[in-house]
């Protein structure tokens, strides 16, 4: 197979979706790999690198598109890369399309197969593509949280650990899973006190067992959360529901509970937010204030750090990628419900449920569509 990775165009997004470790492993399976030059530069990895791989480098991004079979990106395609999509050519990368109906409605239009990495699920339900991002934007969100609390900053003024004779900062984190797990133990080895919501009393009971003495668990409803957000220093929203719009956690109305300064990092931005009064932002203009509250909310936070996360999530992707590759799509997703799971836009029909009931748009059975390819 002709794979190709171009260079991530999207605000400060530094990451890469294969290293030249990556390359090296496709290429020992057959395959022939393209990459825009200087791709990798932003996650420290130079096209000297691709090359001693087995990479071959090409100058632009419409080479890479008009070459390639399967695209490896990290973030979804935006609007300038859309005339670039051929029909039925594989996209495998993160779109999360229950955000963006713009998104949505282009994919369907290009007649491409688009493979989400945040929807490929094992059967236990844990999502192996989303864990690594979600470890590191887990971490930073306290990172930056911590960062944002400062006066200069318009936050609060607080040290997140505070010092001996002077109480800690309160963190609230909203979701119990990867992010809310990462978010709570970084908060709390700062020496913060912690308080960790869900709404699965088997999660938290297991949470509860894991965590060091300054974090509290609490079950997650709308009173609790009322009563809990009038005391937080910073709060960060780790709500996540696979291929489908996040619920508003914190409303509008919730913020007037809130002291001056307060810090919201909005992790789930990407697929909408848990919180009503954050959009989307960048690396380049990360915060907006609303009722004198911080508003953090980029939607790429783990580029920020590209060296950590372009490894971690090529660790991730590569034994899927290989598969893609080795078998083509639609044969690998028949041998891997995992695989399966991961397809959203199949040639122009919608063939997951998330993304079909957050624009009201039909739903094709991937099954169906599998066995029609295989009569072809």
């Amino acid at each position: 197979m002709i794979i190709g990775v171009p260079k991530e165009i999207k605000n400060n997004e530094n990451r890469v979706a294969l290293t030249p470790a990556g390359v090296s492993e496709l290429r020992k399976h057959g395959h022939t790999v393209y990459v825009q030059a200087t791709a990798g530069e932003g996650s420290g990895f130079p096209d000297e690198e691709y090359v001693a791989a087995g990479a071959t480098m090409l100058p632009t991004i419409e080479e890479v598109y008009g070459i390639a079979e399967m695209i490896m990106k990290v973030k979804e395609p935006i609007a300038v890369e859309y005339d670039l999509i051929r029909e039925n050519q594989l996209l495998f990368t993160y779109f999360h399309f229950a955000s963006s109906e713009e998104l949505t409605r282009a994919m369907i239009a290009k007649g491409a197969v688009c493979l989400a990495y945040e929807t490929v699920e094992k059967s236990d339900r844990s999502l192996p593509l989303l864990v690594p991002m979600s470890e590191v934007a887990g971490r930073m969100a306290v990172q930056e949280g911590a960062k944002y609390l400062e006066k200069p900053l318009k936050g609060r003024g607080i040290l997140l650990g505070g010092v001996p004779g002077v109480k800690p900062a309160r963190v609230l984190v909203l979701g119990g899973g990867i992010v809310g797990t990462q978010a709570a133990k970084m908060a709390a080895g700062l020496g913060a006190h912690v308080i960790l919501m869900d709404i699965s009393l088997a999660r938290l009971r297991y949470l509860s067992d894991i965590m060091p003495e300054n974090v509290d668990t609490i079950m997650s409803n709308e009173y609790n959360i009322r009563e809990e957000i009038k005391h937080a220093d910073l709060i960060i929203g780790a709500v996540l529901i696979p291929g489908a719009k996040a619920p508003h956690l914190i409303t509008r109305d919730m913020l007037k509970l809130m002291r001056p300064g307060t810090v919201l990092v909005d992790v789930a931005v990407d697929q909408g937010g848990c919180i009503e009064t954050c959009s989307p932002t960048t690396h380049e203009n990360p915060t907006f204030i609303i009722d004198d509250v911080v508003h953090y909310c980029v939607a790429n936070m783990p580029g920020a750090v590209p060296y950590t996360s372009t490894l971690a999530l090529t660790n991730a992707t590569l034994p899927y990628a290989l598969q893609l590759a080795n078998k083509g799509w639609q044969q690998a997703c028949r041998d891997n419900a995992e695989l399966k799971a991961g397809l959203n836009v199949v040639e122009g029909k919608v063939v997951y449920k998330g993304v079909a009931d957050a624009f009201s748009l039909p739903l094709v059975p991937v099954a169906e569509l599998l066995e029609q390819e295989e009569t072809v």
